[in-house]
């Protein structure tokens, strides 16, 4: 194999990435341009598109809103009614001579309606907690 020369200069290269970070569902107006270019009207299409997943997503949202609330309610109801129940049924038992079964009915719910309230304020709170840390999180770092 004969003798290659080598190259005396250095060749450099230059390569310019540019990154985007983008923060809504469209893409930017310079990508949309040569959407576009490739298809007439594509752009147009693109944006109702994203305009029909919005709207589709915030109906989901709401839906989900609504039925966690419908449940709250239900099981605030049927609590009220176990409870009222339990309690009807202790003092019925009181009142025909079974104060040990009577008693011990009325205060175990009354200590079971005690306890899930302390419990349901600890865990909201925790929520709350963990919802700001991840809110001022950020940006305390920066």
């Amino acid at each position: 194999m004969p003798d290659q020369p080598k190259a005396s200069a250095t060749q450099v290269r230059q390569i310019q990435a540019e990154q985007r970070f983008l923060s809504g569902p469209l893409p930017p107006p310079e990508a949309l341009e040569k959407y576009n270019q490739v298809l007439p009207g594509l752009a147009e299409r693109i944006v109702a598109l994203t305009e029909r997943q919005s709207d589709h997503r915030q109906r989901l949202e709401s839906l989900v809103v609504r039925s966690n609330a419908r449940n709250e309610l239900l099981g605030q109801v049927f609590a009220f009614v176990l409870a009222a129940g339990t309690i009807g049924g202790s003092i019925w038992l009181v009142s025909i001579g079974k104060d040990i079964g009577g008693i011990t009915g009325i205060l175990t719910t009354i200590a079971s309606l005690v306890g899930v309230f302390i419990y349901g304020r600890h865990k909201h709170r925790k929520e709350l907690k963990e919802k700001q840390e991840a809110l001022i999180g950020p940006l305390a770092k920066s």
